[in-house]
């Protein structure tokens, strides 16, 4: 299980990016319309205007597991441990959606959540990338998922700096 920690300005993009997959299926939302793309692009952006000095008000967080996995992570599975990661990473009292998608061989899904809370203050991300790390071997330890070996796993064509760095140096 990895995390990817993503701050960004439009929610426009990211929800019509992962709406827009190919078999994407929505698998849970919470404080949003969900009448369509547009109603739910809409209700964040409306939460966002509660704290209009946030630049990034956009949270996009995709988990992704080990095709080893695979067998285990059902819907249900994979709703709770993206509510268990949450949670974790202190990400409450705000708008999100849980989206899984299907175009890799390993299963993944995105959370896409508002910065800016029920109450108009920001989530913090105050050691998020720290916490990030902590919460996901927490999480891999607790449901008995697939630790990743080593370097053997990575898919080196996928890679962008500076994570490409980061790998021939190590």
């Amino acid at each position: 299980m990895i995390g990817k920690i993503i701050k960004g300005r439009s929610f426009k993009g990211c929800i019509s990016y992962v709406l827009g997959k190919e078999n994407a299926k929505l698998l849970d939302s919470e404080g949003v319309l969900l009448n369509d793309t547009k109603s739910i692009i809409n209700s964040f952006y409306m939460q966002s205007l509660m704290n209009p000095k946030l630049a990034k008000s956009v949270g996009h967080i995709p988990l992704a597991y080990s095709k080893e996995d695979a067998s285990k992570l059902t819907d249900e599975v994979m709703v709770k441990l993206a509510k268990e990661y949450m949670k974790a990473m202190r990400i409450e009292n705000t708008q999100y959606i849980i989206v899984r998608h299907h175009d890799r061989e390993h299963p993944h899904c995105h959370i896409v959540f508002n910065r800016v809370d029920n109450e108009g203050k920001t989530i913090s991300d105050r050691n998020d990338h720290f916490r990030n790390e902590k919460v996901t071997k927490a999480l891999k330890e607790k449901y008995g998922l697939t630790f990743s070996v080593g370097k053997e796993k990575v898919n080196i064509h996928r890679l962008r700096e500076p994570d490409k760095t980061k790998y021939e140096i190590y």
